[in-house]
C-alpha cells in the first residue's frame, strides 16, 4: 500500500506528465510519444529501486551512521568523565603534597627555634666558663646555627617545590589529554 501510494504520487508529479499535452488523450498513450516512453522508464526505474530494496538499504545506512555517531558521543562522554576523575585525583594529590610541605616547613621552624635555644644555652654556659673567648665563640656558634637552619630550610623548601611542580605538570598533561580527546571527537563528528 505504501509503495503503491508512492508510485501514484511519483506518476502524478513525473516530468513526462508535466511536459505532455494532455495525459488523458489517445496520442499521449501511444508508444510513439516520447513522454510516454519517459513515463514508462521512470516507472521501471522506481520498480527496480523497490525490487532491490534501495529505500531499506538507505534507511539502514542512515541508522548505522546515527548509531556510530551515538557511540562516538558516548565514548567521548566516558573519556571526559574519566579525565575529570583523573584531574580531581591529581588536584587532591597536589593539595596533599602542599599540606605535607607546610608541615615540613613548620617542623623546620620549630626545630630551628629549638636549635637556636640550645645554642643560646650552650653559649651562656661557655660564657660562664671562658669569659675571654666568649665573644668569638658566640658569634661562631650563632652563624653556624643560622647557616644550618637556612640550609635545611632551603633543602626542605626545594624538595617541596619540586614535588608541587611535578604534580602540576601532571595535571597540565591531563588537561592537554582532555583537550586532545575533545578535539578528536569533534573531528570525527564532522
Amino acid at each position: 500500500m505504501k509503495y503503491s501510494l508512492t508510485a501514484l504520487f511519483a506518476l502524478a508529479a513525473s516530468p513526462a506528465l508535466a511536459a505532455s499535452k494532455n495525459p488523458f488523450s489517445a496520442e499521449f498513450w501511444s508508444l510513439s510519444n516520447t513522454n510516454m516512453i519517459a513515463l514508462i522508464a521512470f516507472i521501471i526505474f522506481l520498480g527496480v529501486l523497490i525490487k532491490f530494496k534501495v529505500p531499506g538499504m538507505l534507511s539502514g545506512m542512515l541508522d548505522g551512521r546515527a548509531e556510530g555517531i551515538k557511540n562516538d558521543l558516548n565514548e567521548a562522554k566516558a573519556l571526559r568523565e574519566e579525565a575529570q576523575t583523573l584531574l580531581a585525583s591529581y588536584e587532591r594529590k597536589q593539595r596533599d603534597v602542599q599540606e605535607q610541605a607546610d608541615r615540613i616547613v613548620a617542623n623546620a621552624k620549630d626545630e630551628a627555634t629549638r636549635a637556636a635555644e640550645q645554642a643560646t644555652a650552650d653559649i651562656k654556659t661557655s660564657v660562664a666558663r671562658r669569659l675571654a673567648s666568649a665573644e668569638d665563640q658566640i658569634e661562631s656558634a650563632k652563624q653556624g646555627a643560622i647557616r644550618a637552619v637556612r640550609n635545611q630550610a632551603v633543602t626542605v623548601a626545594v624538595a617541596a617545590a619540586q614535588d608541587v611542580i611535578a604534580k602540576q605538570t601532571t595535571a597540565a598533561d591531563a588537561n592537554a589529554l582532555i583537550d586532545d580527546a575533545i578535539a578528536e571527537v569533534g573531528a570525527k563528528l564532522h
